[in-house]
Protein backbone atom coordinates (compact mmCIF):
# COMPACT_ATOMS: atom_id res chain seq x y z
CA UNK A 1 0.00 0.00 0.00
CA UNK A 2 1.30 3.46 -0.92
CA UNK A 3 1.07 6.31 1.54
CA UNK A 4 -0.47 9.20 0.38
CA UNK A 5 1.33 11.97 1.59
CA UNK A 6 0.15 16.22 1.65
CA UNK A 7 2.95 18.63 1.96
CA UNK A 8 1.79 22.05 4.31
CA UNK A 9 4.18 24.73 3.68
CA UNK A 10 3.92 28.57 2.16
CA UNK A 11 7.73 27.84 0.96
CA UNK A 12 7.89 26.58 -2.35
CA UNK A 13 11.54 25.68 -2.47
CA UNK A 14 11.15 23.34 0.92
CA UNK A 15 8.08 21.55 -0.52
CA UNK A 16 9.96 20.73 -3.89
CA UNK A 17 12.82 19.40 -1.41
CA UNK A 18 10.36 17.17 0.79
CA UNK A 19 8.64 16.39 -2.88
CA UNK A 20 11.68 14.96 -4.08
CA UNK A 21 12.74 13.10 -1.02
CA UNK A 22 9.19 11.11 -0.47
CA UNK A 23 8.83 10.46 -4.35
CA UNK A 24 11.86 8.93 -4.07
CA UNK A 25 10.43 6.04 -1.45
CA UNK A 26 8.52 3.16 -3.22
CA UNK A 27 5.80 3.02 -0.38
CA UNK A 28 4.81 6.57 -0.39
CA UNK A 29 4.37 9.59 -3.20
CA UNK A 30 3.10 13.06 -2.80
CA UNK A 31 -0.18 14.04 -3.57
CA UNK A 32 -0.40 17.42 -3.19
CA UNK A 33 1.28 20.83 -2.32
CA UNK A 34 -0.45 23.59 -0.27
CA UNK A 35 0.76 27.14 0.78
CA UNK A 36 -2.06 27.47 3.33
CA UNK A 37 -4.07 26.18 6.17
CA UNK A 38 -7.45 26.67 3.84
CA UNK A 39 -5.63 24.53 0.50
CA UNK A 40 -4.16 22.06 2.79
CA UNK A 41 -7.49 21.03 4.35
CA UNK A 42 -9.29 21.27 0.57
CA UNK A 43 -6.86 19.35 -0.83
CA UNK A 44 -6.39 16.47 2.10
CA UNK A 45 -9.99 15.95 1.25
CA UNK A 46 -9.39 16.37 -2.74
CA UNK A 47 -6.40 13.79 -2.87
CA UNK A 48 -7.27 11.35 -0.25
CA UNK A 49 -4.22 12.14 1.45
CA UNK A 50 -2.81 9.20 4.54
CA UNK A 51 -0.79 12.02 5.95
CA UNK A 52 -0.01 16.06 6.12
CA UNK A 53 3.67 17.38 7.16
CA UNK A 54 2.04 20.41 8.23
CA UNK A 55 3.96 24.07 8.76
CA UNK A 56 2.80 25.68 11.90
CA UNK A 57 3.45 29.00 10.36
CA UNK A 58 1.61 29.81 7.07
CA UNK A 59 -0.12 32.77 5.87
CA UNK A 60 -4.38 33.26 6.12
CA UNK A 61 -5.05 29.63 7.86
CA UNK A 62 -2.40 28.52 9.84
CA UNK A 63 -1.31 24.91 10.56
CA UNK A 64 -2.61 24.94 14.18
CA UNK A 65 -6.17 25.90 12.87
CA UNK A 66 -5.86 23.55 9.67
CA UNK A 67 -5.21 20.60 11.81
CA UNK A 68 -8.29 21.73 14.12
CA UNK A 69 -10.09 21.25 10.56
CA UNK A 70 -8.88 18.10 9.47
CA UNK A 71 -9.50 16.50 13.07
CA UNK A 72 -12.66 17.88 13.74
CA UNK A 73 -13.94 16.24 9.98
CA UNK A 74 -15.00 12.98 10.46
CA UNK A 75 -14.39 11.95 6.82
CA UNK A 76 -10.77 12.68 7.28
CA UNK A 77 -11.00 10.19 10.98
CA UNK A 78 -8.39 7.99 9.24
CA UNK A 79 -5.98 11.09 8.37
CA UNK A 80 -2.32 11.78 10.05
CA UNK A 81 -1.01 15.18 10.81
CA UNK A 82 2.44 15.20 11.43
CA UNK A 83 3.41 18.84 12.77
CA UNK A 84 7.09 20.46 10.75
CA UNK A 85 8.37 23.08 13.13
CA UNK A 86 11.85 25.09 13.34
CA UNK A 87 11.33 25.68 16.58
CA UNK A 88 10.73 22.19 18.39
CA UNK A 89 10.45 23.62 22.12
CA UNK A 90 7.66 25.48 21.24
CA UNK A 91 3.80 25.82 22.46
CA UNK A 92 2.43 25.72 19.48
CA UNK A 93 3.26 22.15 18.75
CA UNK A 94 1.20 21.72 21.91
CA UNK A 95 -1.41 22.73 20.75
CA UNK A 96 -1.72 21.32 17.45
CA UNK A 97 -0.95 17.76 19.33
CA UNK A 98 -4.29 19.00 21.06
CA UNK A 99 -6.07 19.75 18.20
CA UNK A 100 -5.36 16.13 16.62
CA UNK A 101 -2.10 15.69 15.54
CA UNK A 102 -0.26 13.00 15.28
CA UNK A 103 3.28 14.18 16.94
CA UNK A 104 5.60 16.36 15.60
CA UNK A 105 8.97 16.63 13.89
CA UNK A 106 11.86 19.94 13.20
CA UNK A 107 12.81 21.03 10.15
CA UNK A 108 16.04 19.79 10.88
CA UNK A 109 15.87 16.41 10.72
CA UNK A 110 17.34 14.30 8.92
CA UNK A 111 15.70 12.54 5.39
CA UNK A 112 15.45 9.26 6.80
CA UNK A 113 13.71 10.83 10.23
CA UNK A 114 11.38 12.58 8.26
CA UNK A 115 10.40 9.09 6.11
CA UNK A 116 10.24 7.15 9.44
CA UNK A 117 8.01 9.59 10.66
CA UNK A 118 5.39 9.77 7.81
CA UNK A 119 5.49 5.73 8.34
CA UNK A 120 5.21 5.77 11.93
CA UNK A 121 2.25 8.58 11.93
CA UNK A 122 0.95 6.09 8.87
CA UNK A 123 0.77 2.86 11.08
CA UNK A 124 -1.38 4.87 13.94
CA UNK A 125 1.93 5.93 16.15
CA UNK A 126 2.44 8.81 17.87
CA UNK A 127 5.68 10.71 17.36
CA UNK A 128 6.35 11.21 20.36
CA UNK A 129 9.31 9.17 21.47
CA UNK A 130 11.93 8.82 22.82
CA UNK A 131 10.58 9.52 25.91
CA UNK A 132 12.85 12.98 26.23
CA UNK A 133 10.60 13.85 23.57
CA UNK A 134 7.50 12.80 25.66
CA UNK A 135 8.48 14.71 28.95
CA UNK A 136 9.00 17.93 26.61
CA UNK A 137 5.43 18.15 25.57
CA UNK A 138 4.25 16.84 29.38
CA UNK A 139 6.25 19.99 31.20
CA UNK A 140 3.97 21.88 29.03
CA UNK A 141 0.74 20.23 29.26
CA UNK A 142 1.36 20.31 32.84
CA UNK A 143 2.06 24.13 33.27
CA UNK A 144 -0.59 25.55 31.18
CA UNK A 145 -2.46 26.10 34.37
CA UNK A 146 -0.39 26.18 37.78
CA UNK A 147 -3.27 26.25 40.06
CA UNK A 148 -4.31 22.85 39.55
CA UNK A 149 -1.26 21.39 38.14
CA UNK A 150 -2.35 20.83 34.50
CA UNK A 151 -5.06 18.25 35.33
CA UNK A 152 -8.50 18.77 33.65
CA UNK A 153 -11.47 17.72 35.87
CA UNK A 154 -13.44 17.01 32.72
CA UNK A 155 -10.85 14.66 31.34
CA UNK A 156 -10.03 12.73 34.31
CA UNK A 157 -13.19 11.80 34.66
CA UNK A 158 -13.32 10.38 31.26
CA UNK A 159 -10.52 7.95 32.56
CA UNK A 160 -13.29 6.50 34.93
CA UNK A 161 -14.49 4.21 31.91
CA UNK A 162 -10.88 3.00 31.71
CA UNK A 163 -10.17 -0.63 33.24
CA UNK A 164 -7.31 -0.53 35.85
CA UNK A 165 -5.16 -2.44 32.67
CA UNK A 166 -6.24 0.13 30.44
CA UNK A 167 -4.76 2.62 33.30
CA UNK A 168 -1.70 1.01 33.38
CA UNK A 169 -1.57 0.80 29.41
CA UNK A 170 -2.77 4.69 29.48
CA UNK A 171 0.12 5.39 31.64
CA UNK A 172 3.10 3.48 29.63
CA UNK A 173 2.00 4.85 26.32
CA UNK A 174 2.61 7.96 27.87
CA UNK A 175 6.25 7.46 28.90
CA UNK A 176 6.80 7.07 25.03
CA UNK A 177 6.97 3.09 25.26
CA UNK A 178 6.08 0.66 22.24
CA UNK A 179 3.57 -2.22 22.56
CA UNK A 180 6.16 -4.92 22.39
CA UNK A 181 7.86 -2.24 25.41
CA UNK A 182 4.76 -2.36 27.60
CA UNK A 183 4.17 -6.13 26.70
CA UNK A 184 7.32 -7.08 28.04
CA UNK A 185 6.87 -4.80 31.31
CA UNK A 186 3.42 -5.88 31.70
CA UNK A 187 4.15 -9.34 31.51
CA UNK A 188 1.46 -9.60 28.71
CA UNK A 189 1.51 -10.26 24.98
CA UNK A 190 1.82 -7.34 22.25
CA UNK A 191 -1.71 -8.25 20.68
CA UNK A 192 -2.78 -8.23 24.65
CA UNK A 193 -1.52 -4.23 25.12
CA UNK A 194 -2.85 -2.82 21.57
CA UNK A 195 -6.37 -4.86 22.20
CA UNK A 196 -5.79 -2.30 25.65
CA UNK A 197 -4.72 0.52 23.74
CA UNK A 198 -7.51 0.40 21.38
CA UNK A 199 -10.20 0.18 23.81
CA UNK A 200 -8.74 3.05 25.57
CA UNK A 201 -8.50 5.16 22.66
CA UNK A 202 -12.20 4.37 21.90
CA UNK A 203 -13.47 5.17 25.42
CA UNK A 204 -11.31 8.71 25.73
CA UNK A 205 -12.04 9.81 21.69
CA UNK A 206 -8.80 9.53 21.32
CA UNK A 207 -7.57 9.42 17.38
CA UNK A 208 -4.36 7.73 17.87
CA UNK A 209 -1.52 7.39 20.65
CA UNK A 210 -0.72 11.05 20.61
CA UNK A 211 -4.30 11.80 21.62
CA UNK A 212 -3.91 9.30 24.74
CA UNK A 213 -0.38 10.81 25.91
CA UNK A 214 -2.19 14.46 25.81
CA UNK A 215 -5.33 13.03 27.80
CA UNK A 216 -3.33 10.76 30.43
CA UNK A 217 -0.76 14.15 31.12
CA UNK A 218 -4.10 16.87 31.10
CA UNK A 219 -5.89 14.25 33.36
CA UNK A 220 -3.26 14.18 35.86
CA UNK A 221 -2.93 10.03 35.77
CA UNK A 222 0.66 11.02 34.49
CA UNK A 223 2.56 13.93 36.29
CA UNK A 224 6.13 14.98 34.29
CA UNK A 225 8.95 14.03 35.50
CA UNK A 226 11.23 16.21 37.59
CA UNK A 227 14.62 16.69 35.94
Amino acid sequence: MTIRVLLADDQALLRSAFRVLVDSEPDMEVVGEASDGAEAVRLTKEQQADVVLMDIRMPGTDGLAATRMISADPGLADVRVVILTTFEVDDYVVQSLRAGASGFLGKGAEPEELLNAIRIAAGGQALLSPAATTGLIARFLATDDPADGGSDPSRAERLDSLTVREREVLVQVAGGHSNDEIAERLEVSPLTVKTHVNRAMAKLGARDRAQLVVTAYESGLVRPRVE
